[in-house]
């Protein structure tokens, strides 16, 4: 008690130092607790700059259609038919990004006669939330895909998946318990979403402080306790055996790009994997189509349509 009085109230010179020291450390720690908490907020929490569009002049006629979330909301996509009866592509964007940032490739998918669909997940595009990187949006995009197949205008048992980044992880997460998903292309996937986390930390440039990583890493974790059971994708890829998927890694994401071809090395076949030297939202527009084309051919090859 008399230790702790002192520290209290110093009055000895050494006593003086070590609650100077003390006070100070203590300091350190909450600005660097408190900057890791606004850091992981930013991460979580992407700007969103909703597009508003009228269907009713969009390229490909397509309709609203809503669907029941696991926690029991709904959730809204637009629809592109295409020939009645055919499989479903269903086009996941990527973080900090939007269903309209995808609107191409979906058409491009509704012209090689396709059935497409688009959504946006949970902290992104015109909804609201905390994304949780993964975790919450592959049950979201599994709502999608069983929604979907009660409709009486596609086929209910054939789906292919299209994602970049966050839509590759919840692509590949359903595509290993899912039977209807029949073909998958992944962009830039990675293998768990902290990985996501470390990435866009390391980006900020606060790494440089000690700690900011850890702080932020153990602020995630937190927040998303109910998932830590969860394991990282490379744990159950061998479930996609027989399911033809496409991996396709950018030059401008070294970090995605090797764990994407991590991802691909332990893929059991049939799989391919393809360089670009850009990411798919920084595609120049006749990069972008020449791009298209290559996803809708391996969609027309592992998909066919039922005439």
């Amino acid at each position: 008690m008399a230790v702790l009085s002192e520290l209290r109230y110093p009055t000895t010179r050494a006593a003086k130092l070590v609650s100077g020291l003390l006070a100070l450390i203590l300091f350190v720690v909450v600005a660097l607790a408190s900057i890791s908490g606004f850091l992981l907020y930013q991460v979580l929490t992407p700007a969103r700059t909703p597009s508003s569009f009228d269907l009713n002049v969009m390229m490909g006629h397509p309709t609203a259609f809503s669907f029941t979330l696991p926690d029991g909301t709904s959730q809204d996509g637009w629809f592109f038919p295409g020939l009645r009866g055919a499989p479903t592509i269903i086009v996941s964007h990527g973080y900090s990004s939007q269903r309209s940032d995808v609107l191409t490739l979906a058409a491009a998918m509704q012209q090689h006669e396709f059935n497409a669909f688009v959504f946006d997940y949970t902290g992104h595009g015109a909804n609201p939330g905390v994304t949780t990187l993964g975790y919450k949006e592959a049950g979201e995009l599994e709502a999608a895909v069983k929604a979907l197949a009660g409709r009486d205008d596609v086929d209910p048992q054939n789906f292919g998946l299209w994602g970049v980044d966050l839509g590759a992880y919840t692509s590949l997460a359903v595509a290993s318990s899912d039977s209807r998903i029949r073909a998958l292309v992944l962009d830039d996937v990675y293998d768990s979403p902290k990985d996501l986390l470390d990435l866009e930390v390391k980006n900020s440039g606060l790494t440089q402080l000690p700690f900011v990583d850890r702080f932020c890493d153990f602020g995630f974790r937190m927040l998303n306790y109910q998932d830590k059971t969860v394991p990282p994708l490379s744990a159950h890829i061998a479930a996609t055996r027989g399911v033809p998927k496409l991996f396709i890694q950018s030059d401008g994401n070294p970090t995605l790009a090797r764990d994407t071809a991590a991802l691909y090395n332990i893929a059991p076949d049939p799989k391919q994997l393809i360089e670009d030297s850009v990411s798919y939202r920084d595609m120049s527009d006749d990069d972008r189509k020449n791009y298209e084309n290559r996803v809708s051919n391996f969609f027309s090859q592992y998909l066919p349509l039922s005439r």
